[in-house]
């Protein structure tokens, strides 16, 4: 069974494994015991923190091991605005910052730098968000939902101009490579580039002010306490060490395949959105979105395939909101599927995912009753101009209590009814539809009007166009 979901899990790399198996037998005493076994349990710590640390770039007394990424990111960002409290309560991020970063910083005064429809932070705002009072400022390597690549060296070397410390998210990247730029805190995840679960790195360079929250041990430099599990440790150093050696021809098949899926997919598939950047991006994760689908419903019938796939985020998805990230892009949020394939992939397994792919869609749209592709079928009447905001319009649909794509395919359903230039309002309560409306005005040449206030819900306004 093909598993298209990488960028949650990647599968245990056998390197991992065997270190694993190994280090049960060899490092299950405790490291900081002064007696044979214990000395034998802190050689193999060492030894990992070495190896993760060379994988990092930084020094090994700067890198230490957590219980997970996402302990990582709240202890690095607790530490560090700790650590520079007298400076003030500032945090810059990007909108598109893995959920976890955006829970770390609810409590501060924080400024979301936005993205362009690709996802891609222009570094230049980022800077220009820095203030004197700005204790943090946050930026991932490689966004986790459309895969576009951040210019974190350009962001770092801003951000070191200014005296702020910048956090960097490489979950999604590291197993590719090492972060560029002058990061001042790091932290990652093993999990994604195929070490057990259960492991995080938190890098903190030297000369960064930090100061580590909650309680502490004398273990792992007081910044996570607790007795270590060292053969998942062993294991996902010695897997960081492994995949990197295997990551540039890796990177070369994946990528390919990528290319592959990114240009046969709307070839394939009517109503089809490719999001993400199409060259700055990782090499194994492509994302697009269906209009008239339900994303649930699609992830279902390729399961029912034999396809393990995504939607966005995994952290996003069981929620009734539309993704942060693809709502700071401002692209299509129905039937939204992410690709992320592990190392290993056969090109015939993407083959057959292509092949299958379109009957999937076309067996969730009829099931909605999504109309027919292609343009607005209609009398083609036409109708004086009106501008936005003044009259009323032609057409309500009213769709309140309905969830996307509902609100949409109501709306294609009844475009062709109005004269063109005539108006179409769409009343709907689904958060989804501020983002699915707009979209599907630009992939069907229809004018949006923008979203005006109702009795209930949102009144979505339509101009038709054609």
């Amino acid at each position: 069974m093909p598993y298209f979901d990488a960028a949650s899990a990647a599968p245990l790399h056998p390197v991992a494994r065997q270190a694993l198996l190994a280090a049960l037998d060899e490092g299950w005493a405790d490291p900081s015991r002064l007696y044979r076994e214990g000395r034998r349990a802190r050689l193999l710590l060492d030894a990992a923190r070495e190896a993760a640390a060379d994988a990092v770039g930084c020094r090994p007394d700067e890198l230490v091991f957590t219980p997970s990424g996402t302990r990582s990111v709240h202890a690095g960002v607790a530490g560090a605005l700790a650590g520079r409290r007298r400076v003030g309560r500032h945090v810059v991020v990007s909108a598109v910052e893995h959920s976890s970063v955006l829970h770390a910083v609810e409590d501060a005064d924080v400024t979301e730098v936005g993205t362009d429809r690709t996802g891609l932070v222009d570094a230049g705002a980022f800077g220009a968000a820095l203030r004197e009072d700005t204790a943090l400022a946050c930026l991932q390597s490689a966004n986790h939902e459309v895969g576009t690549v951040q210019p974190v060296d350009e962001a770092a070397e801003l951000c070191r101009a200014a005296g702020v410390p910048l956090l960097v998210d490489a979950a999604q990247s590291l197993g590719w490579g090492a972060v560029a730029g002058g990061w001042s805190l790091l932290t990652a995840s093993a999990h994604k580039w195929g070490g057990p679960s259960g492991v995080g790195l938190l890098a903190v360079r030297k000369g960064t002010r930090f100061a580590a929250q909650g309680p502490t041990d004398e273990r792992e430099s007081g910044r996570a306490p607790g007795f270590e599990d060292l053969p998942a440790i062993v294991a996902a150093a010695a897997s960081l060490r492994a995949v990197r050696a295997e990551a540039t021809a890796e990177a070369a098949r994946l990528s390919a395949l990528v290319d592959r899926i990114r240009t046969a997919v709307p070839e394939l598939v009517p109503d089809v959105e490719v999001v993400g950047h199409p060259e700055l991006r990782l090499p194994n994760v492509v994302t697009f979105s269906c209009l008239y689908v339900d994303g649930e419903a699609l992830l279902h019938e390729l399961d029912r395939e034999g396809f393990s796939v995504s939607s966005g985020s995994s952290c996003t998805s069981s929620t009734l909101t539309p993704s942060h990230v693809l709502k700071a892009m401002g692209v299509l949020s129905e039937g939204n599927v992410r690709v992320s394939l592990p190392a290993g992939t056969e090109a015939g397994d993407v083959d057959r995912f292509l092949e299958v792919l379109p009957g999937v869609v076309r067996t969730v749209r009829e099931r909605l009753g999504a109309p027919a592709s292609g343009p607005a079928a209609g009398a083609g009447r036409t109708a004086g101009a009106q501008d936005e905001g003044e009259g009323e319009p032609d057409l309500v649909v009213d769709s309140l209590g309905k969830r996307c794509p509902i609100p949409v395919i109501e709306l294609a359903k009844v475009i062709g009814d109005v004269p063109v230039g005539g108006v179409v309002s769409v009343l709907s309560d689904d958060e989804a539809a501020r983002l699915d409306i707009p979209a599907w005005c630009d992939m069907r040449e229809q004018e949006y009007l923008g979203a005006h206030a109702a009795p209930r819900g949102t009144a979505y306004w339509v101009r038709r166009v054609s």
